[in-house]
């Protein structure tokens, strides 16, 4: 169990997801993977509120960001239900600066989130690559995606 996922209170547990969907709505992406979607987004650390980001341990920076993940499972009566993932993953620069994700579970009622923060320089390229297998699979499947960074000055 990570440090950080030692911190999580239930009271703070909403607060932090409706933050991360207000601020990351414009941003948020996924990807289907058989029945699985994973929803991500990365968001600058700017955008939390000074008393959350503590709460969660997570350093606000203008030049440090997150990357949030979940995965629901597409259910056969048209639903959807999150699912748990045992995951690890790293991020990088085009100098191959490598940094490893300590990623953070939260859980609030049936919503379940992945957070891993990350340091990055302005107008830079991050490449991401997680690997992650879902609860109910015997099957892992590997994430990939790049994306342009830019500090909120």
């Amino acid at each position: 169990m990570s440090r950080l996922s030692q911190l999580i209170t239930p009271a703070a547990l909403g607060f932090l997801a409706c933050l991360l969907t207000a601020n990351a709505a414009h941003a948020q992406l996924s990807q289907r993977y058989g029945p699985y979607e994973l929803h991500y987004s990365v968001v600058n650390t700017t955008f939390l509120d000074p008393a959350v980001a503590s709460q969660y341990d997570i350093t606000r920076g203008k030049r440090r960001a997150i990357l949030n993940l979940s995965l629901r499972k597409h259910l056969d009566d048209g639903s959807t239900e999150a699912r748990a993932i045992t995951l690890s993953g790293r991020s990088w620069d085009l100098t191959q600066q490598n940094q490893e994700f300590d990623f953070l579970e939260v859980r609030e009622g049936p919503a379940i989130y992945y957070i891993g923060d990350f340091k990055f320089i302005n107008r830079e390229w991050r490449f991401f690559e997680v690997d992650f297998k879902p609860e109910d699979s015997d099957e892992s499947f590997t994430w990939e995606y790049k994306h342009q960074m830019y500090t909120n000055d």
